[in-house]
């Protein structure tokens, strides 16, 4: 009897270490996990140099890292700041970040690292072939649905200029977009005999939800709070588009320079426009 209950307990035990990754729950944590940044490939230039691509995964639900550029987050080789962003939003931001190359760049690696929370991430960007990307990708954020034959163009957005600010003053910011008018909107297909009171009931349409904007802050010494609905947020809806223009405001509690982005979106692809910001203490 006791080898036969030996025998169970030892079935048992390799049975659970057998068990496939999805039958282990994941744990969500909202803050104290890094940041790990992310090449998503690199585009060749006209003036023959290459732009290498880069976005980030971080790694926590709601804690929003600031990481000024330095030993915690740089580019190498070259000057540690070379634009790379220093406010991290929670969760993946890919096709966030670029760095040109000169043409003789060769199998050299560009390597972006960011430290946080005792953790060192690194990114590492070569020009290996495999890894070539085209400018409509990276409109469409890697989608290129639904092809190069597609006359869809992506929106045209630039960001009205703005004067400096003092902490505690919000800042009005207006995106000026225009658009193509594409892509249209799905309609429901009918029955034969196209009675549309019998239009099919399985089949799932969507409509062009129109041209909106999504603000987001790039860089700054502390959180910028946006006037919209947590705007920033991954599937978040933008703000619409009515006359040409995007409105919301932002609003600052240390000084410091920020850097803020605007992204325009028509449904299918994006383009994106940013504003620098200085904004001193009250006196």
């Amino acid at each position: 009897m006791r080898s036969l209950v030996l025998a169970a307990f030892l079935a048992s035990a390799i049975g659970a270490q057998t068990l496939p990754p999805t039958a282990i729950s994941q744990t969500k944590f909202n803050s104290g996990q890094d940041v790990v940044p992310s090449f998503a490939g690199w585009l060749r230039n006209s003036d023959g140099t290459f732009t290498m691509v880069f976005g980030y995964m971080n790694r926590n639900y709601e804690e929003e890292p600031l990481i000024s550029p330095g030993p915690d987050n740089k580019v190498e080789p070259g000057p540690a700041d070379q634009g790379q962003p220093t406010f991290f939003l929670p969760r993946r931001h890919a096709w966030i970040f670029q760095v040109k190359v000169p043409a003789d760049w060769g199998e050299k690696e560009l390597v972006w690292t960011i430290t946080a929370h005792g953790r060192t991430e690194k990114a590492y960007a070569t020009l290996r072939m495999e890894q070539e990307i085209i400018p409509r990708v990276w409109i469409s954020r890697g989608s290129l649905s639904p092809g190069l034959d597609d006359p869809n163009q992506p929106p045209k957005i630039s960001i009205a200029s703005v004067s400096a600010t003092v902490t505690g003053t919000p800042v009005h910011l207006t995106a000026l977009v225009t658009d193509d008018g594409l892509p249209k909107p799905r309609v429901p297909k009918t029955r034969p005999g196209g009675d549309p009171s019998k239009a099919q009931t399985n089949i799932v349409t969507t409509r062009r939800p129109g041209l909106s904007v999504r603000w987001y802050q790039y860089r700054g010494p502390a959180k910028v709070i946006f006037g919209s609905a947590e705007p920033t947020r991954v599937g978040a809806p933008g703000e619409p588009v009515t006359d040409g223009k995007a409105v919301t405001t932002a609003h600052f509690s240390e000084p410091g320079i920020y850097i803020l982005r605007a992204t325009a979106d028509d449904g299918s692809l994006t383009s994106e426009a940013e504003v620098t910001i200085t904004v001193s203490g009250k006196n």
